[in-house]
């Protein structure tokens, strides 16, 4: 049933329609494969079912804070700080897109977000600074991988709604896997400068630069400290602390850099609505398509066959792991998470994975899809807005992939990467 359903879902995407009406039609098809029309009333149960869970109303307040840092003039802070912190470093710029992504990251848990966001500056300013434009939309791609991995993290909401998974925990259990993917991209950089000659920015580190660029950066840092110190010490829940953020960037803006006005809270309020309709479409879509696959038991079905032959869990996951590889090539990461996990997460639970570090390599995978071609959606962001041609993006961003399939394996055979901070805290 599984394989009929894959292949309405590429014939419906290769006439053009649009993702959610192209799993809604896979939907029709797998009620008629299973010949009861009588179920047919459950649609539309289950697409709103799919977006009722409370924990996913994070997912337009860390969007809206996101929005809200770009139209307050924090941004810009950010980057300065990032600056006086790596510039010195050889081929400095590439240093400072990593750091900045690991920044946006514990904003606004998006990749596309921080690709955008740190693409639009870092790479004209690369370029202006003599590195290769392929290797400067690359790595801007790359690092924006970071996005959905630290918390918090829209990837992992959507995995703990549909797995009761605890959100929170699942955060914290990607802080080590982000910043291992971040010091990743640093080596890689590290070697590159080298072999480019790539300039450093400063000609030397100032810790009275670094202070002032500090304290013109503190309101910026202190959003991704109330998401991440507000989960972590239990005062919040992940959906509160996205609120209390966009109420905070919010203030920031009007208070205290005044670079924020009732056009650019319009603007924000806009994408946010545009970008958290257009996500919960496609979930409401793909809950459908899972849901039938779970009531004609297809992953009980796969569950024998699969452990036939991946005999350790870090074997099951490793098998998963290629399976979402070549998913995510063809498909948009979403839909691909929100189909594919009800489909894997009874396999990894059966086979003895931790729901937690599922949960971070399930994210991670999803996450790699995101620049790999055809589909990756980070891609074509950057080839956008770095005015990089699209063909020179697809041919040079496979290092880049690599280098994200590496992290993947490290967190696949060694879980404690994963599970040392969630346990510590007791999760």
């Amino acid at each position: 049933m599984s394989i009929v359903l894959m292949l309405v879902f590429f014939v419906m995407l290769v006439t053009g329609l649009p993702l959610f009406a192209a799993m809604l039609t896979t939907a029709f098809a797998g009620f008629a494969y299973v010949g009861d029309f009588s179920q047919f009333r459950l649609m539309i149960q289950q697409f709103y079912g799919g977006m009722e869970p409370f924990s996913l109303l994070a997912i337009p307040y860390f969007i809206l804070a996101g929005e809200l840092m770009g139209c307050s003039g924090l941004t810009p802070r950010l980057l300065r700080f990032a600056e006086a912190l790596v510039g010195h470093l050889k081929g400095g710029l590439g240093y400072v897109t990593v750091v900045a992504s690991i920044i946006f990251a514990g904003v606004n848990g998006s990749a596309a977000a921080d690709a955008s966001a740190v693409g639009s500056i870092m790479i004209p300013a690369m370029k202006k600074g003599g590195y290769p434009d392929s290797y400067a939309a690359g790595l801007t791609a790359g690092s924006s991988l970071i996005g959905p991995i630290i918390p918090p993290s829209i990837f992992m909401i959507l995995f703990g709604a549909m797995t009761k998974t605890n959100v929170g925990a699942l955060f914290m259990a990607g802080v080590v896997p982000g910043i291992l993917l971040g010091v990743a991209f640093m080596i890689m950089h590290r070697v590159n400068a080298g072999r480019l000659n790539l300039p450093r920015v400063n000609t030397r580190f100032s810790t009275m630069g670094l202070l002032k660029a500090s304290c013109g950066a503190i309101t910026a840092l202190i959003a991704p400290g109330i998401i991440i110190g507000g989960i972590l010490f239990g005062f919040m829940t992940p959906t509160e602390s996205g609120a209390v953020a966009s109420l905070y960037v919010l203030l920031v803006g009007f208070l205290w850099t005044r670079e924020l006005d009732m056009k650019g809270v319009l603007k924000a309020l806009s994408n946010t609505v545009r970008l958290t309709s257009v996500i919960f479409v496609v979930i409401g879509a793909a809950t459908i398509v899972g849901w039938i696959l779970s009531s004609e038991q297809v992953p009980q079905a796969m569950a024998p066959v699969v452990l036939k032959y991946a005999t350790t869990p870090s074997m099951v996951l490793l098998l998963i792991s290629v399976i979402i590889f070549v998913v995510g090539m063809f498909m948009e990461e979403i839909a691909a998470l929100v189909l594919l996990t009800p489909v894997f997460s009874p396999l990894a639970m059966a086979a003895g994975i931790d729901p937690l570090h599922f949960g971070i390599v399930m994210t991670l995978n999803i996450t790699i899809a995101l620049i790999t071609p055809p589909m990756g959606a980070c891609v074509y962001i950057v080839s956008s807005v770095g005015s990089v041609p699209l063909e020179k993006m697809f041919k040079h961003i496979w290092p880049f992939v690599l280098v994200a399939l590496a992290c993947q394996l490290m967190l696949i055979f060694v879980p404690s990467i994963s599970l040392w901070l969630p346990r510590m805290l007791g999760y």
